[in-house]
């Protein structure tokens, strides 16, 4: 079996910035543990496979340990190989999901939009202290990741987690922001137990990001800086139950599998 497989940097503006994510296009399914093989060889944080049904696009994402049901670099990085390499020029992209439909929009100056439920998060007792190796202001849960804000984004960039502690947590992933210098707010994410100590840049965190900042900052628009070591700025806009989250991409390199 031949396939193609592309890796593109998600949320970045130029090579080796932003989130890494493989793009495998298929005619029809693999077994599932086919392409948890595929993911796990690859060794990125995603690995998405699509197939096409009719006008739209069957979505599935793993992570080098697991299948997840909502990724938004690698929806991203999808959209991305679509409208520059499949089909040129295509404007608008509905993905099916584990998280239902998905729709990327390709706006001016090759931002890509993407249309993602919102997980606005709930005050949580969870002491993250011991993990975080810090005290957070505040801790949230959401969408099964616990979410600690610090006080300001120097603590957010100092932070070193104990990982496998992390990792024991009763959640998917632990989400650290604080206000901004530059931008509205920063963030990193950090799930162990995904197979991703820290991700470069996590569009689904946003879907708690996005509401937290524009009710605390009282306005829909903001944008976020995850402060991962590679780095990606991310554009939010909180619509109530769904939230926009916007970036560019660009395309690294396009090989084949032999399976």
């Amino acid at each position: 079996m031949d396939l193609r497989i592309f890796q593109v940097d998600a949320f970045a503006d130029r090579l080796f910035a932003g989130n890494p994510a493989a793009i495998v296009p298929l005619d029809s399914w693999l077994d599932p543990g086919l392409m948890q093989a595929v993911a796990a060889e690859n060794n990125l944080a995603e690995t998405a496979f699509f197939v096409p049904e009719g006008d739209e696009f069957a979505l599935r994402w793993f992570t080098p340990e697991l299948e997840v049901d909502l990724c938004g670099h690698a929806t991203l990085a999808t959209a991305h190989v679509i409208s520059t390499i499949l089909a040129p020029g295509q404007a608008r992209m509905v993905f099916t999901s584990a998280s239902g439909p998905l729709v990327v929009t390709r706006e001016a100056h090759a931002l890509l939009s993407l249309d993602f439920p919102a997980r606005p998060p709930v005050a949580s007792t969870a002491d993250l202290a011991p993990a975080l190796g810090v005290q957070p202001l505040q801790t949230w849960f959401a969408g099964g990741n616990y979410m600690a804000v610090l006080t300001d984004e120097a603590a957010v960039r100092a932070l070193a987690p104990d990982m496998a502690r992390v990792a024991a947590l009763d959640a998917q992933g632990v989400i650290v922001t604080a206000a901004g210098s530059s931008t509205d707010f920063v963030s990193r994410y950090f799930a162990p137990q995904a197979g991703i100590p820290e991700d470069p840049v996590t569009g689904s965190a946003h879907c708690t990001l996005a509401p937290y900042w524009a009710k605390r900052l009282g306005r829909a628009e903001t944008t976020g800086f995850q402060a991962s070591r590679r780095g990606g700025l991310v554009r939010c806009r909180d619509r109530g139950d769904r939230v926009d989250i916007a970036g560019t991409c660009v395309t690294y390199l396009e090989g084949r599998i032999s399976l």
